[in-house]
């Protein structure tokens, strides 16, 4: 007797978290500085340097999530081109030599999955990943630019369990400015390894699917408020809010995980047939926040909408995009972007 599934039943049977243990979507700051919650920003947010026509300065907006470096005057408007994907943290303690001696803790309860123990061996300098499922879904969390790393891999955390100790480890980064990077993370792709070497033959990749470049960030401390204002909310509700920036066709590669993996981005629910492609819609930074079943094939991905704006989309989108309006299209880096999101197609 043939068994037959329809494509709904067939993504759910696919559908199976690193391990079964779910806990309830909480959220906590990595270390002992909460001037977040006071609004104190300029103690929170380490500080970066900015040279704006000439003019040096120091603001701690650049420590934010989103576009918040490297401004450019365009269109009669101040532009931030280059987007930071965590938010910087600076220390409370030092010690009389000035290194930071603050904890870093875990956000939620979770599994650490990564830790890269080798300072020279990533921009992130030492770093730890911590997988935490929520709603039948994995996303990781992720502490950067680490001194000592006090976990290791497998090993089983709860809210608030030391992960490391703060430091300023990583590419650009000095004593002063000792800070932990801190992102939480969508996962792009579990075949990243085989991406990378089609596309970076003399790279290495030393941090297998956790390389930053398989990870997209959310803006996490706009989400740590939301949820201490909402108890209620989830990641998929949070998300929903996401202005979207472009969209972009696909064809319905067997490569293509995120409609298994976040089954919540897809527009009215998992459809019972085979879709011929997907419609992926992003945020401004490039992190998918939808996905819509299509029944028309396309032969290769295209750009379907972009908002309207007088800048160029290169700019604005991480260069995944450039152009303006019926003239928008994917850069050579934004189709390798959605390669990755496809890969193997």
């Amino acid at each position: 007797m043939r068994l037959h599934l329809s494509y709904a039943l067939l993504l759910l049977v696919m559908i199976a978290p690193a391990h079964a243990d779910q806990s309830p979507f909480s959220l906590a700051l990595p270390t002992a500085n909460h001037a977040l919650f006071t609004g104190h920003y300029s103690e929170f947010y380490q500080v970066i340097e900015r040279n704006l026509h000439g003019v040096i300065s120091h603001p701690w907006e650049g420590g934010q999530y989103g576009f918040v470096r490297d401004p450019r005057q365009m269109a009669g408007e101040t532009v931030y081109t280059r987007f930071h994907e965590g938010m910087d943290i600076r220390p409370v303690r030092r010690d009389e030599r000035g290194e930071p001696l603050d904890e870093v803790r875990a956000i939620a309860e979770g599994k650490v999955v990564y830790t890269n123990l080798q300072a020279g061996a990533s921009n992130y300098g030492r770093y730890v990943v911590v997988e935490h499922q929520w709603g039948g879904c994995p996303y990781y969390s992720l502490y950067a630019h680490l001194n000592t790393i006090a976990v290791a891999t497998g090993d089983v955390v709860r809210q608030g369990s030391k992960l490391a100790i703060m430091g300023h480890t990583g590419a650009g980064i000095d004593r002063a400015r000792s800070h932990v990077h801190v992102e939480l993370n969508l996962l792009l792709n579990t075949d990243f390894e085989d991406w990378h070497q089609s596309y970076f033959k003399d790279e290495v990749n030393r941090h297998g699917i956790y390389n930053g470049i398989n990870l997209a960030g959310l803006d996490l401390s706009k989400l740590i408020l939301a949820w201490r204002a909402d108890p209620e909310l989830t990641i998929p509700k949070f998300l929903a809010r996401e202005e979207v920036f472009f969209k972009v066709i696909v064809s319905n590669s067997p490569g293509f995980q995120l409609p298994k993996r976040y089954p919540w981005m897809i527009a009215g629910g998992l459809p019972n047939e085979k879709p011929a492609a997907w419609e992926i819609s992003f945020n401004r930074s490039g992190l998918p926040v939808g996905l819509t079943p299509r029944t028309e094939a396309v032969d290769q991905a295209r750009v379907s909408y972009l908002k309207p704006s007088p800048i160029d989309a290169h700019y604005l989108t991480r260069d995944h995009v450039a152009g303006r309006g019926a003239a928008a299209h994917l850069t050579e880096s934004g189709r390798r972007y959605i390669r990755l999101l496809t890969f193997p197609d």
